[in-house]
């Protein structure tokens, strides 16, 4: 079995199925070769691939893309080859990418990354962040790195992405999991206070952080509302608190991160 990052970037349009969705969709199609070929964990998701990480890149006006320009990477642990890896990717990619979509498409076994490899994979992934960058720079830094890079419709832009978000991935320390966690609100019940153990045990994720990086306690509680993201930070797969302080007590309490402060995943 071995671990590998898929990530793809540009396969949609203005009012077309999203690049996450499309992610999702291929991360189930690996893990259903699996089943339709009765072959008992030919393909098995690791604990961290059950998450598609959403990569923020430049927003800039010569970069095109279609709302947010934003790379989906995921992890899988598989015993397929790279070739059926990629057939069943780029099938997928053809089928589901709107028309007017530039779809890109990375994939890398872990294993093959030396240290050197990661630290030019990140850089490139953060400066992807901040600069504007050419397909040139993708296909040159797959070449030396051993990334299999490929385009697939359109201009083929969506390689840049897709090889910076196999690296911001990496870094552990960016990307927002795409959707939204269930900890049982409800319509009647619009917020929940639940301790950090509960929150981990309900979602399946590694840790409850705040803002600056501190770590809570599984003791610790959390006042719980609104649409419930997780990022990826510290190497762990975390909900986001921050310290709201009630205007009549004036007592603290810890609250899932607002919109505005999980911009910066």
């Amino acid at each position: 079995m071995k671990s590998w990052l898929i990530c793809i970037d540009d396969t949609d349009d203005i009012g077309t199925k999203g690049t996450g969705e499309i992610a999702e969709e291929i991360m189930d199609l690996l893990n259903s070769k699996a089943l339709g070929d009765h072959v008992e964990g030919k393909v098995r998701l690791t604990s961290s691939s059950a998450w598609v990480t959403r990569h923020q890149l430049f927003v800039h006006p010569d970069i095109p893309y279609t709302s947010h320009n934003s790379a989906m990477c995921f992890e899988i642990l598989s015993s397929l080859t790279l070739a059926e890896i990629k057939d069943i990717c780029v099938i997928h990619l053809k089928a589901e990418s709107a028309l007017a979509a530039d779809p890109g498409l990375a994939i890398i076994e872990k294993s093959l990354l030396t240290t050197s490899a990661i630290q030019r994979l990140m850089a490139f992934g953060f400066e992807t962040k901040r600069q504007v960058k050419t397909k040139s720079d993708a296909y040159e830094l797959a070449a030396n790195l051993g990334i299999d890079l490929s385009e697939h419709g359109g201009t083929g832009q969506g390689v840049i992405g897709a090889i910076a978000g196999i690296g911001l991935r990496l870094s552990g320390r960016d990307g927002r999991v795409k959707g939204q966690l269930d900890v049982g609100l409800t319509n009647s019940t619009k917020e929940l206070m639940l301790s950090v153990h509960q929150i981990k045990k309900l979602t399946g994720l590694d840790a409850v952080i705040e803002l600056n990086g501190f770590l809570l306690n599984d003791e610790e509680s959390v006042l719980v509302s609104g649409k419930i993201k997780a990022v990826l930070q510290n190497n762990q797969f975390a909900l986001l608190v921050y310290q709201h302080r009630d205007e009549l007590t004036g007592e603290p309490s810890w609250r899932n991160a607002l919109k505005q402060q999980l911009k910066n995943y």
